[in-house]
């Protein structure tokens, strides 16, 4: 791989996945999303969609992936046997995360003695999660020093010692952190051997394969991964179950919080990289129904509406350190904002609409207070049974846009009563506070196009500021489930290198064959995978010339016999 070809592939995600579709036959494609609100699920052959379906989210999302596959194959004019690949957007991961449910009892291993105790691991972690986990922590001597010489031997015998603990204490799974591993992965890779040995059947989870440079929020990292290594497990297993109960034999894929899937084999051993793959799905739905590459987008869903920001047709990565359920981590998420509005979010009258002034709200965007209140909570999987123009007694979003004449639903009559000044001042509060996050998510004051998908995309009017132009996409309602239907497999390396012989290029292309290797791995055709993306900073203040190389390389799926394989 050179430079040309590394440039020419940067920002032409959409493309390379239509030409590549058209020529190598991946056949059917089904693509789930399960939403708080909706389970999504739709066909795709080659880049048409086929048929879709929009089911209500059940209390055991099993029960209603069964239910959103049976009405769509009944819709579909090919047979099960044509269908090659399935691909499931899930937020199982992070609500067990959130609600400190369903974690292994985790043994935390940090190679670093003697630097690094003054702050020991999960000293920044909430007390509930540390509970929930075991709090089960060791530090050992070994690791290296930033610039890749030896801080100290790794202690063999600590580790020994610590794995024997770890057994009598019930762990399950285990997090291996060291001293500057993206570096040099040495002493974690030879800790993991030993533990390995020590701990029969134990699942092991290394920093260097998660997160990137920072000790704190990279152990957190592979921390919060080798706690849901038991869920993962479980829950690939009933997906699978789920699509082999309709008659399906194709391979799963999970989504992943970057725009791409990974097997269900790599998701068991990495369900940290699903977190926030449901809004990426829509994210990238959005640009593949659009055909921009480069837009805001909003997802308006029946609990929630999420933003993000199209970069190269893939979601703009966030910051280095994202905070997840209370916990600081460094591993690769998109920039995506979250407001507490959705088509079933319930509409509250304050008590004294008098006495207004400016108030912020729990999602950062601002209204009036003494305004009508939107959201956050919401009927859910209810509204069809809960909202005004169903027949029900709760004031819903969905309620304020039939009135509005934006949306054409259920019956009309039902909501007759709402006063048209009311409707406006709902509206134009909810359009409010939809400007005031898509200002934060932008990055300059020029305009930009905005791409509307998602069920209760009717909520969003048609100009807001610095907004160049609104996007309403057929098959927008299911854009999530289509851009999870239309996924790459995809991986990410993030790496500090020390330039050699060979210079620049080579220390690149090293990083990118891992890339490439690493895709392959997770369920992308040999010959097939092309890097997309390559950042390289220059880190001045280390010896030697160093750069930090970060690679992400994409590819299309692998025939269902290999993936088959590599499942079982």
């Amino acid at each position: 791989m050179n430079e040309r070809t590394r440039d020419a592939a940067v920002g032409k995600v959409n493309d390379v996945f239509r030409r590549s579709s058209a020529t190598t036959g991946e056949g059917l494609r089904i693509g789930i999303d399960v939403g708080g609100t909706n389970t999504d699920a739709v066909a795709v052959a080659g880049t048409r969609v086929v048929a879709c379906v929009k089911r209500a989210t059940t209390g055991e999302v099993g029960d209603g992936i069964v239910d959103s596959l049976a009405v769509l194959l009944d819709r579909l004019p090919a047979s099960r046997d044509d269908v090659t690949a399935v691909m499931v957007g899930t937020t199982q991961f992070v609500n067990a995360l959130v609600q400190a449910r369903d974690l292994a009892t985790t043994g935390v291993l940090r190679i670093g003695l003697p630097a690094t105790a003054s702050l020991p691991p999960l000293v920044d972690w909430p007390q509930r999660l540390r509970r929930a986990i075991g709090d089960v922590v060791y530090l050992c001597r070994g690791g290296h020093e930033y610039d890749g010489s030896v801080l100290a031997p790794l202690d063999r015998e600590a580790v020994r010692r610590a794995g024997e603990e770890m057994a009598r204490r019930g762990v399950s799974s285990v997090a291996i952190t060291s001293v500057f591993s993206p570096v040099i992965p040495d002493c974690e890779l030879e800790a993991a051997g030993i533990l390995a040995d020590v701990l029969d059947g134990v699942n092991v989870t290394l920093s260097s394969e998660i997160g990137r440079i920072g000790l704190l929020e990279r152990e957190n990292a592979t921390v919060v991964n080798a706690s849901l290594r038991r869920l993962a497990n479980s829950t690939a297993t009933a997906l699978e179950r789920a699509i082999a109960a309709v008659g399906i034999s194709a391979p799963l894929f999970i989504s992943q919080n970057d725009g791409t899937v990974m097997s269900a084999d790599y998701a068991r051993r990495f369900p940290v990289a699903t977190f926030a793959s449901g809004p990426t799905n829509s994210i990238r739905g959005a640009g593949f129904l659009s055909g921009l590459s480069d837009a805001a987008v909003i997802d308006v869903g029946g609990t929630t509406t999420d933003m993000g920001v199209l970069v190269h047709g893939f979601p703009r990565p966030a910051p280095l350190v994202v905070d997840v359920a209370g916990v600081r981590t460094n591993f690769r998420m998109p920039d995506v904002l979250s407001l507490g509005i959705g088509g079933g979010s319930v509409v509250r009258v304050a008590p004294d609409p008098l006495r207004r002034r400016d108030a912020l709200l729990s999602d950062g965007s601002r209204c009036e207070e003494g305004s009508p209140q939107v959201g956050p909570d919401s009927v859910g999987y209810e509204l069809t049974r809960k909202a005004l123009v169903f027949g029900g007694d709760t004031l819903t979003a969905t309620d304020l846009a039939v009135a509005a004449g934006r949306l054409q639903l259920g019956d009309r009559s039902l909501i007759a009563h709402l006063p048209k000044d009311f409707v406006e001042e709902v509206c134009t509060n909810i359009q409010t506070r939809f400007a005031d996050v898509l200002d934060r998510m932008k990055m300059s004051s020029e305009p930009v196009p905005l791409v509307v998908v998602g069920g209760g995309a009717p909520l969003v009017g048609d100009e807001l500021p610095g907004v160049s132009k609104v996007l309403r996409v057929e098959h927008g309602d299911v854009a999530n489930a289509i851009g999870a239907a239309m996924a790459q497999v995809g991986a990410e390396v993030d790496r500090i290198v020390h330039l050699g012989p060979g210079g620049r290029s080579a220390a690149v292309d090293e990083v990118a064959a891992d890339a490439e290797r690493r895709a392959i791995e997770s369920g992308a055709r040999e010959g097939s995978v092309e890097v997309v993306e390559v950042e390289e900073v220059p880190i001045s203040y280390l010896p030697g010339e160093a750069l930090r190389v970060r690679v992400k390389a994409v590819g299309s799926l692998a025939p269902p016999s290999r993936a088959m394989d590599s499942r079982s």
